[in-house]
């Protein structure tokens, strides 16, 4: 029995329901303390689960249906002065065990540390939890709800580096219930782990809405009102004077459309958004039509390019928009899985995982990578501009500081960050703290907020660099709407420190390393968003006044 890792319940292979918990390992220790009452077994994992660092083993407990058990005694365990240092540096770091009985998770301490009245810590106990109650909840035939309470009477010393005899015990005791089988997983959307009630989550991310929404509101209601002011300024100039001089927006329609440099990796790069922006959106309905009732396995896959410039080379194109994501998520990978291999974890991924992982890219991603590329070539007519292009750029007048590329980006990206920063907190418990996400509804309220503040702010922020005859905004709309990721990235430093406990270079580089992935998929999802919703916005504006 290894108290130091989680724990985990799965159907066994022919159908039927194994009547005992199966360990779930986090991580290989250097050394572990087993019981010899029974024989460990190993537990085909999903693939999901194999990338999720779980290996699965069964654990000594029995729970049979409508079985109960007093005070059983698990196994009779010697501990060596080896193995009551480990355990008590394992009770001082709050390490926890996790299972699973029937798709229910279950949580508890291994032990506690005695710090009442003793004022320093050399006086401090400590002490380990050596029984465990079992409360089962049913109805009919179905496991409804299952809870473990460690026994605060049942406690073992671990305090002096001496040998112990200890006696592993647990009780299993079973109650009707008349909470039907579906709603068996409500409980855990308002989890007594995390530190706010549902309630409160949904009144905190409602006053972030109402109040984002509101300043959108307004910000557009200016905007109209400017855009109203210019359509009517510069169709009473080409009824007066045919030859008087344009300014603002209008005197650089003939630069505006022109393509703008690293033409091919901004094609890739709107193509690499495409296709995580369209998986984002199918995993969040899917998550929010099937409540996510069950532990499920999200094993996903890209999709083809979905955009391809037709002024560049399409394979170029295809392999600059194959790389940029996965590329960078290819090297971290390496990196993160050569450090979990020398810390013996189970996070690093066996070989014959990898080799199923680049079969997936090799025979799913690559084929519609390049079948996206080809329909994208065939369907796409050539880029039409509603005004035509001048021989030669305008220069740019210069522009005061807070309208470069880097403030603007800090502008666009603040709003939309503060629209999803308190739900960020919960998906973080989830991801890095092992927390189970059952509010999808919340999720994809948010993400479609998101979208939305994403789109307007780089149009408004578009808006004011054409009104300041800067021309170059084809860049800089992808980057304004990809700068939510950057500020998501900053909150991962706070999280690290205000937050969590991690600590140690494979902690880490594992927190970091992955997070910086999934923020630059934001950057380049939103980047889409933005870049999108500003063509649409040039092109309508310019399709509305007369330019020659």
């Amino acid at each position: 029995m290894q108290w130091n890792l989680p724990v985990e319940e799965l159907p066994s292979e022919n159908g039927e329901e194994d009547d005992g918990l199966v360990v779930r390992r986090r991580r290989t220790p250097h050394h572990h303390v087993q019981c010899n009452s029974g024989v460990v077994k190993d537990k085909t994992e999903a693939l999901g689960e194999v990338l999720n660092g779980d290996r699965l083993v069964t654990a000594p407990y029995k729970l049979d249906f409508l079985v109960e058990k007093d005070s059983e005694i698990v196994c009779k365990k010697k501990l060596t002065k080896e193995d009551v240092v480990q355990f008590r540096n394992a009770v001082i770091k709050d390490y926890y065990f996790q299972m699973y009985y029937d798709d229910l998770p279950i949580w508890g301490f291994i032990g506690k540390v005695d710090k009442e009245g003793k004022a320093d810590p050399s006086d401090y106990k400590y002490y380990l939890f050596n029984h465990i109650h079992f409360e089962v909840f049913y109805n009919v035939d179905r496991v409804i709800e299952i809870n473990a309470k460690t026994d605060p009477n049942a406690l073992v010393d671990l305090t002096e580096d001496k040998e112990v005899n200890i006696d592993f015990m647990y009780t299993v005791k079973w109650k009707e219930t008349r909470i039907p089988f579906e709603k068996r997983m409500e409980k855990y959307s308002q989890s007594s782990s995390l530190p706010f009630h549902l309630e409160i989550h949904w009144f905190s991310i409602i006053n972030s809405c109402v109040t984002v929404l509101l300043l959108t509101g307004f910000l557009a209601t200016i905007l109209m009102r400017v855009l109203k002011n210019d359509f009517v300024k510069y169709t009473h100039d080409e009824e007066t004077a045919d030859d008087q001089e344009e300014t603002g927006w209008k005197y650089i329609h003939g630069d505006v459309f022109r393509f703008p440099k690293y033409k091919s990796l901004l094609a890739a790069a709107v193509g690499s958004g495409t296709q995580l922006f369209a998986l984002f959106c199918a995993d969040c309905i899917l998550n929010y039509i099937w409540n996510m009732e069950q532990k499920g396995q999200r094993d996903n896959f890209d999709f083809g390019a979905l955009e391809v410039n037709r002024g560049g080379s399409v394979v170029r194109n295809l392999l600059l928009t194959g790389s940029l994501f996965c590329g960078p998520l290819f090297l971290t990978f390496c990196f993160l899985n050569t450090v979990a291999i020398a810390y013996r974890a189970t996070a690093a991924l066996p070989f014959g995982t990898i080799v199923v992982i680049f079969l997936i890219w090799t025979l799913v991603t690559s084929p519609l990578l390049v079948l996206g590329g080809i329909a994208g070539k065939n369907s796409k007519s050539e880029f039409q501009a509603p005004v035509r292009t001048a021989k030669f750029p305008r220069e740019i007048p210069p522009l005061p500081w807070y309208r470069g590329a880097l403030p603007q980006m800090a502008m666009a990206g603040f709003l939309p960050f503060s629209a999803i920063y308190i739900e960020l907190y919960y998906i973080f418990a989830s991801v890095w703290g092992h927390k189970i996400y059952t509010i999808y509804s919340i999720l994809f309220i948010v993400f479609i907020i998101l979208v939305i503040v994403t789109a307007f702010i780089t149009v408004a922020l578009t808006y004011f660099q054409l009104a300041a005859e800067d021309h170059k905004w084809w860049w800089r709309s992808f980057l304004c709407g990809g700068s939510t990721g950057l500020f998501i990235y900053g909150y991962c430093l706070y999280y690290y420190h205000a937050r969590s406990d991690m600590s140690g270079f494979m902690q880490t580089s594992f927190f970091f390393g992955y997070m910086a992935c999934i923020c630059y998929g934001f950057f380049l999802m939103l980047g889409v968003v933005g870049f999108r919703a500003a063509l649409f916005f040039v092109r309508h504006i310019y399709r509305s006044i007369k330019c020659e």
